[in-house]
């Protein structure tokens, strides 16, 4: 049957079993807690340091949940239920290290968005709160139903950012663009879940269920199932941003509220986590007839972004380029299907959150200095600012796998599944792909911060680096080489559920 290669996956541990708290909730209340309270609150002060002990707070509970699963077993775990409103939570080894991800942007965000003075901290802070609850919902649910609400409640926040504090005159094509795609794939998503469920209420059960465990009992059949696929990897697609689906990104990129909201769709790799969660087990028919076509449109897809990025004038819509580029290396390595590649890809997703999360903030605080990001307008910026662009590179040095970067392991993993699932030519045409990546990221670099600086700007009136810009920039890096060096740990937690992942295509 499926799932024989990593134990049955509808077997799960209560909560009450492992924590003397239910722990899923807790990650999902305390934010909503914090957002409340700075609703409220008028003292700008407080609402700095009520904030960020909120994200912090998060952190721990997060960390918290890192010590105690059990990553040698592939059951999920901390299994929290309250039939009543459908909601079911439960997490394994890959839904703690996206959690895990999410906590520490959350504190980082809470540092970053501060420092623009024009925007009330407060309101900045409670947004993020909302975003970061919604997200672990996402993380945390086995309910299609609740992703898709915690999926719009995201879209919405990012959309308000995009429209409360975004930069130029360009914004609104920025928002209409974001609105018109992300609300598209949130619709083929929940379409393609209605259709799941529908069909296995129509094979006989006559009850309509959107848990996954319920969906997993009896699998859709045939068209029914090849229908749910492409809607709701569509839907996900949108999301991740997927060639040829990332029209949005390029636009919301370059006139955003600089980084947050870009981070908060970038970051965590939600869509890629929607297709290991969801996509992959119910669909599994589907995905092995499709999956030739989805691979062939992600290696077009990493070309065609490393071509795009080499056009861009803009640094900001260079980096979103690069984010269409990597990700298709991701969606390579989860459709190869096999365990390593799966392995791969979803470190790969959360090496790339790091990296274009320290990118983003150091092309922000360039912005902060310098009110652009043209390419053209940049250039002398690293004897007046060396960390902030040693941050930059060490961030784009990641997204490129270096040795001594988590993706350094990741993508050996993806390359690795990819030689062995689709043979050697698309995996050399992919790492090619990659080399491009390199070659763009490195042109980005030495024209914003070697190059000769224009003559009308003078170098000495750019401020120095800050405290908090070390403090946001070095934490950063510090997780980032951290777990480039120790990979262990992360390999550990994410091994056995990616092992019971693959047992649903390769049957022992």
């Amino acid at each position: 049957g499926h799932g024989d290669a990593g134990g049955d996956p509808v077997n799960e541990v209560p909560w009450a079993a492992q924590a003397g708290y239910p722990l899923l909730a807790t990650l999902q209340c305390l934010p909503l807690a914090g957002a409340a309270l700075l609703a409220i609150m008028r003292e700008k002060d407080l609402a700095l340091v009520l904030g960020r002990f909120c994200a912090g707070v998060e952190l721990a509970v997060a960390v918290d949940l890192y010590a105690r699963i059990e990553s040698a077993t592939s059951l999920l775990q901390f299994a929290e239920r309250i039939e009543l409103v459908a909601y079911h939570a439960a997490v394994d080894g890959v839904s703690v290290l996206f959690i895990l991800l999410t906590a520490l942007l959350g504190v980082l965000l809470s540092f970053y968005g501060m420092a623009r003075q024009q925007v009330p901290p407060a309101h900045l802070l409670s947004v993020l709160l909302l975003a970061e609850a919604s997200q672990m919902t996402m993380l945390t649910t086995m309910n299609l139903l609740w992703f898709s609400a915690a999926s719009a409640l995201q879209l919405a926040l990012v959309g308000y950012l995009l429209w409360r504090w975004a930069t130029q005159r360009e914004e609104s094509l920025a928002l209409v663009r974001f609105l018109q795609y992300q609300l598209f794939g949130w619709c083929l998503f929940l379409a393609g879940s209605v259709v799941l469920v529908w069909s296995q209420a129509d094979a006989g059960s006559g009850r309509w269920s959107f848990d996954l465990f319920d969906l997993l009992q009896s699998p859709a059949i045939g068209k029914y199932q090849s229908a749910a696929f492409y809607l709701m990897f569509y839907g996900l697609a949108v999301r991740t941003p997927l060639f040829p689906l990332h029209g949005w990104l390029p636009n919301a990129a370059g006139y955003g509220l600089i980084a947050v909201a870009p981070v908060l769709l970038l970051g965590v790799k939600v869509g890629v986590y929607g297709m290991a969660r969801f996509l992959l087990p119910l669909t599994v028919e589907a995905v092995i007839v499709w999956q030739p076509y989805v691979v062939a449109f992600a290696m077009v897809g990493v070309f065609f972004a490393a071509v795009m990025a080499f056009r861009q004038a803009n640094l900001r819509r260079l980096m979103a380029f690069a984010v269409v580029s990597h990700t298709s290396l991701i969606v390579i390595g989860l459709f190869s299907l096999h365990p390593a590649g799966l392995q791969g890809a979803l470190l790969l997703a959360v090496n790339f959150g790091l990296g274009i999360t320290v990118m983003l903030f150091m092309v922000g605080y360039v912005y902060r200095r310098t009110g652009t990001t043209r390419l053209d307008r940049l250039g002398g910026l690293f004897d007046r600012v060396p960390f902030i662009a040693l941050a930059f590179l060490v961030g784009g040095l990641s997204l490129l796998g270096m040795p001594g970067t988590p993706g350094f392991d990741a993508v050996h993993l993806v390359l690795e599944a990819s030689i062995e699932t689709f043979g050697a030519l698309p995996t050399i045409a992919t790492a090619l792909g990659n080399v491009a990546a390199a070659g763009f990221l490195l042109w980005a670099f030495q024209r914003a911060f070697l190059a000769p600086r224009p003559r009308e700007v003078p170098v000495a009136r750019i401020a120095r680096t800050r405290p908090l810009e070390y403090l946001v920039g070095g934490a950063t890096l510090i997780v980032l080489l951290a777990a480039g060096f120790w990979p262990e740990p992360w390999l550990q937690l994410t091994e056995n559920a990616t092992q019971a992942l693959a047992g649903y295509f390769h049957h022992e």
